[in-house]
């Protein structure tokens, strides 16, 4: 079995950035797609930003403009920068490892424990 870590997250001010960390360890398996989900207060959750194995991205339309995400290969380790925060932004942010095959029994999905963000003045 593997593992993800995030870490960042805080208290930040409206209008400004954060920027999120994620260390996958998933013992020499690829991975086929990682990403961000977020929970808002009293919400469901929902994408962020995730990237596959071939390199293709997708943002979440609330974030779209705003993120930025780029991914170490050789540290599986994947970053989030979002910018202009708003308040809306405050939520609970996961990070989702889809270890081994894309589909099927094959495959692992990892979820860290999240981590805090709060906007706000």
């Amino acid at each position: 079995q593997g593992e993800v870590m995030e870490s960042g997250g805080g208290l930040v001010q409206p209008e400004g950035s954060l920027r999120l960390s994620c260390v996958a360890s998933i013992g020499g398996r690829t991975i086929a797609k990682m990403g961000w989900f977020r929970r808002p207060p009293g919400k469901e959750r929902e994408l962020v930003a995730i990237i596959t194995e071939d390199g293709r991205t997708t943002y979440g339309d609330s974030v779209k403009g705003r993120a930025t995400l780029s991914k170490d290969n050789a540290q599986n380790t994947l970053y989030l920068r979002l910018d202009s925060l708003k308040v809306e932004d405050t939520a609970v942010y996961y990070c989702y490892t889809r270890a081994g095959a894309s589909i099927g029994p094959w495959g692992e999905d990892l979820w860290g424990r999240g981590t805090q963000v709060t906007v706000s003045t």
